[in-house]
């Protein structure tokens, strides 16, 4: 009989963008494979089951507790012989369904950046290490892949074993150079001009991507600095409303989703971001990989990646006057 691994995360974006090639190495080995998500599709490659789970970034959400119970049910039914579980909110969630458990899976929680850190709020911060805290006796290995994350999930005793490892791992495959005709006709589209100055951030809209912060830095910033916001998300329109209030409307590009990220980093100067927090971001890794300098807000996980004044420039979290003067000295003197 084939061995059953279940993959649980919070949404399948997260599932369809990340854990596609774990999920077929499972299969190649033999594994029956279940997925167990929000907005789950009917169908998943590699799959034999797909669960929906009716998950809310809220984390005291009845829905969220009503998808741990759907959890424990599925558990008890199939038997798992391992659960991977990914993305905060999910990670709980998954857990508190196994606790109890007369017979449980083995477990892998791994970290895709804990919500908090020294900066965070010390109430916020306390509830979301509990959270952790209550779900690490049935937790085997904790996967963290940043500094600061492994050294709370060793002090803490967040996992009966703790790895760090430097991500999930990158594919550079797809960050061919574009073709010059490519790379003409997305100049020509986006009206960007021979003297502009480039930045760009790919990510979802969220307070966490905080996206109003490169917004808020364009108006101290000469106007041939442009800056491409590709992506969705709740705050795609609240950011919209910020650049026109500001007056930078002209300067900033909101083309929605993209797939093609080589072509817009190809057109691009410098790529930059804004985060709350990270794992190991692969924005990041990817403009790094395609030769960009980087300015990014200081926090776990960018720390892990730039070293301040020579592959980038690091600027307080928040800070748009910081985030705009590092952004002038490249502008002024690229790297």
């Amino acid at each position: 009989m084939a061995q059953k691994v279940l993959f649980t995360a919070s949404t399948y974006s997260h599932i369809r963008n990340f854990h596609l090639p774990y999920m077929g190495q499972f299969h190649s080995a033999g594994w029956e494979i279940h997925v167990a998500c929000g907005d789950a599709p009917g169908a998943i490659f590699y799959t034999s089951q797909v669960i929906t789970l009716p998950f809310e970034k809220k984390m005291t959400s009845p829905s969220n507790f009503r998808a741990s119970r759907l959890l424990r049910r599925k558990m008890e039914q199939e038997q798992y012989d391992l659960v991977i579980t990914h993305t905060s909110l999910a990670a709980f969630f998954t857990r508190l369904a196994i606790k109890g458990l007369k017979k449980r899976p083995r477990v892998i929680n791994m970290s895709h950046g804990y919500l908090f850190d020294d900066s965070t709020r010390l109430i916020k911060r306390a509830l979301l290490l509990r959270a952790e805290r209550m779900t690490a006796r049935c937790t085997d290995l904790v996967l963290t892949m940043n500094q600061y994350d492994f050294r709370i999930a060793r002090k803490y005793k967040l996992g009966k074993q703790v790895v760090n490892i430097p991500g999930i791992g990158v594919d550079f495959s797809h960050l061919r150079k574009p073709s010059r005709v490519a790379v003409h006709e997305l100049r020509q589209k986006l009206n960007l001009k021979a003297g502009d100055f480039v930045l760009v951030y790919a990510a979802e809209f969220s307070s966490r991507k905080s996206q109003s912060v490169l917004i808020r830095a364009l108006p101290l910033l000469p106007k041939p600095v442009i800056l491409l916001l590709p992506g969705n998300g709740a705050l795609l329109e609240d950011c919209k409303k910020l650049a026109e209030k500001l007056g930078v409307s002209d300067r900033v590009r909101f083309p929605g989703h993209v797939d093609n990220m080589a072509l817009w980093y190809s057109i691009s100067d410098v790529a930059v971001t804004s985060s709350r927090s990270e794992g190991l971001p692969f924005n990041v890794m990817e403009s790094m990989y395609m030769g960009l300098p980087v300015v990014a807000s200081a926090v776990k996980g960018h720390e892990d990646l730039i070293s301040d004044g020579e592959t980038g420039f690091l600027y307080p979290y928040g800070n748009y006057a910081a985030c705009a003067d590092r952004i002038l000295k490249l502008y002024e003197s690229p790297i």
